[in-house]
């Protein structure tokens, strides 16, 4: 379970809801209710969510948890692939989930260490699995990635499309610079932060065959709660293809849900949001923008193709960007929150990670913007605490929208946001900065989105 120290974010879901997670597979230690928390959504087809304690989507958390886990992730990918049983480094992440001192830094410190690279193309979900299918690639060493995206760019030609049933904004679009790199046969390896049923990495699979055949696929999450008859539809998707299709999670289980329980979620956000009228924020902090100085032509992230190159040179600028970074704190700084935009989460992940690093003294967390609409609960049994509502602010290919950012909250004395300049708007500024404006001090720091020269 979590922590002694407080109580398991998921507690108020499971008395009301009667939502119970059951453990399977533990390999790394951890079992489901250490590594997720729960929400309600505010979905009509689904009532629950599971918040991931080490995604850095919805919970502020150790960048150095966050870039680590998804490293073991990697690590059970390699394994995976070379056929050999993993060996996860002894009862670190626990301790990380724990917040035992110095256990996060010292998982990514042990799984960073230079292995034998490893050849695949690695495709990580939008939104939530951006950074997790980065650092997923990185373990690997030689691993092509591109994530899927929902922001059409003028001058990328879509190479795929796939669907993610459950969601509330389906359209996944695949958009690389370099098509060629998507068809070598080398093993495809699909990362997301939950397997539910599946359907999602099959759908894709599926697409990707018929485009390019490969002999080996590797679906890679967090947490696994397929069922037997999930697992045997992926074992016949594999036959019907005939190819190998594999599948690796930090913890593997299952959510027992009530057969009321879409009823009776629905019904708690209706009384929930009701009680609770949104306040109009007053702006009382400053912004200050901040110039990073972004490696030129160096990608933000995957949505169009991140090599093992580009992470070379990012790695050699992330010191210099991590001391930009603390030079802009305000004086007395100790809790600073680094929030990324959405699909933009590796580059703030990474810059958050720097930074930690950079300064010990200071208490660095990491978090995202999200589209995902979830009620908020103020209780430490409840995993999503708070939330700020504001409109989108980067122009997007599906309208206008109402955009998210969860327990954000005053007990951070400094934030910094990090946002790509497609989404450096005025209604960026009119919106979630306007938000964040009555929490703490901002430093606005803005990295290139990639385009066609």
């Amino acid at each position: 379970m979590s922590s002694p120290q407080r109580p398991w974010p998921g507690s108020w879901v499971a008395s009301r809801l009667g939502v119970r997670l059951s453990d399977g597979q533990r390999p790394v230690g951890a079992g489901l209710a250490d590594l997720v928390g729960l929400a309600v959504r505010r979905n009509p087809r689904r009532a629950h969510l599971l918040v991931s304690e080490v995604l850095g989507k919805h919970v502020p958390t150790d960048p150095r948890l966050v870039y680590g886990a998804g490293l073991l992730l990697g690590e059970l990918v390699r394994a995976r692939l070379r056929q050999e049983e993993p060996t996860p480094p002894d009862g670190l992440l626990v301790d990380a989930l724990r917040r035992v001192p110095g256990a996060a830094a010292g998982l990514r410190d042990l799984l960073r260490a230079p292995q034998v690279p490893v050849e695949a193309f690695v495709l990580g979900y939008a939104e939530t699995a951006t950074a997790l299918g980065h650092s997923v690639a990185d373990a690997l060493g030689d691993a092509y990635y591109l994530h899927s995206t929902r922001r059409p760019v003028k001058g990328f030609a879509t190479y795929g499309g796939f669907e993610e049933e459950h969601s509330h904004a389906t359209s996944h679009l695949l958009l690389p610079a370099d098509p060629a790199a998507l068809d070598r046969d080398v093993p495809v390896v699909l990362v997301d932060d939950e397997l539910s049923t599946g359907r999602t990495v099959l759908n894709t699979i599926e697409a990707l065959h018929t485009v390019r055949p490969r002999s080996r696929y590797v679906v890679a999450a967090l947490v696994d709660l397929r069922g037997p008859a999930d697992r045997a539809r992926m074992e016949a998707l594999a036959d019907r293809l005939g190819t190998r299709i594999d599948a690796v999670a930090l913890a593997a289980g299952h959510v027992d849900l009530p057969e009321d329980v879409l009823e009776a979620g629905q019904t708690l956000v209706t009384e929930l949001t009701a009680r609770s009228a949104p306040q109009e924020p007053e702006s009382t902090f400053d912004v200050t923008r901040v110039e990073l100085e972004w490696p030129a032509g160096l990608p933000d992230g995957g949505r169009h193709g991140f090599l093992p190159a580009h992470r070379e040179r990012l790695e050699k600028d992330l010191p210099r960007m991590a001391d930009v970074l603390a030079s802009g704190l305000g004086e007395g700084a100790s809790r600073v929150l680094v929030l990324g935009f959405e699909e933009l989460m590796y580059a703030p992940l990474r810059l958050a990670e720097a930074l930690a690093d950079a300064r010990p003294d200071l208490d660095v967390r990491y978090s995202t913007t999200t589209r995902s609409p979830v009620l908020a609960v103020d209780d430490p049994g409840y995993a999503i605490r708070t939330r700020l509502t504001f409109p989108a602010h980067d122009d997007p290919a599906d309208g206008p929208g109402e955009r998210y950012a969860y327990n954000v909250s005053s007990a951070s004395d400094q934030i910094i946001l990090v946002v790509d300049d497609a989404g450096d708007t005025p209604a960026l500024a009119d919106g979630l900065l306007r938000r964040l404006q009555a929490l703490a001090p901002i430093l606005l720091a803005t990295v290139p989105a990639r385009r066609r020269p």
